[in-house]
């Protein structure tokens, strides 16, 4: 991932200035992540490392998504909305 794009996601989903760790942060930039380890083994499906790599990206991302759920439906509601999970 691009420094560029990273400083972008974090901007676009910070609840307020300088918010890194946010839950929607984090779920942001675990989907670009996905996305992006996703494109590569369409193209190289013996990468056994990479897809290893990806289950624990999306198991992360499942507790990220389970606790702000818990937390606040309303805020789980927008961000599945936006990120398109």
């Amino acid at each position: 991932m691009a420094s560029k794009s990273k400083c972008d996601l974090i901007k676009e989903y910070a609840r307020s200035e300088g918010d890194t760790g946010s839950v929607e942060v984090q779920v942001a930039l675990l989907s670009d992540r996905i996305r992006q380890i996703t494109e590569h083994l369409k193209v190289a499906r013996k990468d056994f490392h990479s897809r290893s790599g990806l289950l624990k990206l999306i198991g992360r991302r499942r507790r990220l998504l389970r606790y702000i759920q818990r937390k606040d439906l309303g805020r789980y509601n927008e961000l599945a909305k936006r990120v398109g999970v």
